[in-house]
């Protein structure tokens, strides 16, 4: 082949692998402001707390996020060992028997509360599942009301209140009790006057002469108790915003049990889908 040959032939290859590379960086750029464009808005942290929880009254925010961890580390190094312990030790079968037990006192607090509402058949049913239960179930062990199709009716002061039309009242994180808000904290305050009241009228143990041991030990192991049936452990949801999650939906849940309805707004799946 000539010289002139090669020189034409040389350049033929050059002229096509200019083109060939012309095309591809023409195609990637493309295909990056395709992407580019698909590519979602950024939001920020506290836009998205605005925009999603924002209707949940909080002005004691920096308290109750500090009680908030205080409950996680409470939880977490005091009262989850001993419930671990209680549910290892005890078969499954006695912690059902124990859960009846407290349940069952509660029947108290629901029939109280039942008839503060003036509900007249829901309070009928109550007394008839706490007669039920406190004789043939032997003291709550068992529940043969169910069977008996007397449902439970779970009431408290805090709903009486929201039921005659009481607001909610700021949010407020509760020592070791928890997520709750002003209402709910003055009717627990009620609902523990009304049982202790109760308690001390009737005295069950009184003549035993270990009255206060006995009660004190009853109210430890209730505590343990209502822990063991509470699935919800700290910081375990996944979810980087538990805390406003936590808050809305207490909120939402004692809102919708006080008989008003769930706005619209707040659509769960939205609240847990980030923008």
């Amino acid at each position: 082949m000539t010289k002139d040959g090669i020189t034409m032939t040389v350049s033929r290859y050059t002229v096509c692998l200019i083109l060939m590379l012309t095309i591809s960086l023409t195609g990637c750029a493309a295909i990056r402001d395709s992407t580019r464009a698909e590519v979602p808005p950024r939001h920020s942290i506290n836009e998205f707390r605005d925009q999603r929880f924002a209707e949940v009254a909080d002005p004691w925010e920096g308290f109750n996020r500090s009680m908030y961890r205080f409950n996680y580390y409470f939880d977490k190094y005091l009262l989850l060992p001993v419930v671990n312990s209680y549910e290892f030790v005890a078969p499954v079968f006695v912690q059902e028997r124990i859960s009846g037990f407290y349940n069952n006192l509660g029947e108290v607090r629901n029939l109280t509360n039942s008839l503060f509402q003036l509900k007249g058949m829901e309070s009928v049913t109550t007394l008839g599942r706490f007669v039920t239960n406190s004789t043939l179930g032997l003291g709550g062990l068992f529940d043969p009301a169910t069977s008996f199709g007397l449902e439970r009716h779970n009431q408290d002061f805090g709903k009486t209140l929201g039921y005659w039309g009481a607001d909610s009242g700021p949010y407020l994180v509760l020592p070791v009790f928890g997520p709750s808000s002003l209402r709910d904290t003055g009717g627990l305050v009620v609902d523990s006057g009304i049982r202790y009241g109760i308690l001390a009228a009737i005295d069950p143990f009184g003549s035993t002469g270990n009255s206060l041991a006995i009660n004190s030990g009853i109210n430890t192991m209730e505590v343990v108790d209502a822990r063991h049936q509470q699935s919800f452990r700290y910081y375990e949801s996944g979810y980087p915003f538990e805390y406003y999650m936590v808050r809305f939906f207490n909120h939402q849940k004692r809102e919708i049990e006080s008989g008003k309805p769930l706005p619209e707004k707040s659509d769960k799946a939205a609240i847990l889908s980030p923008p």
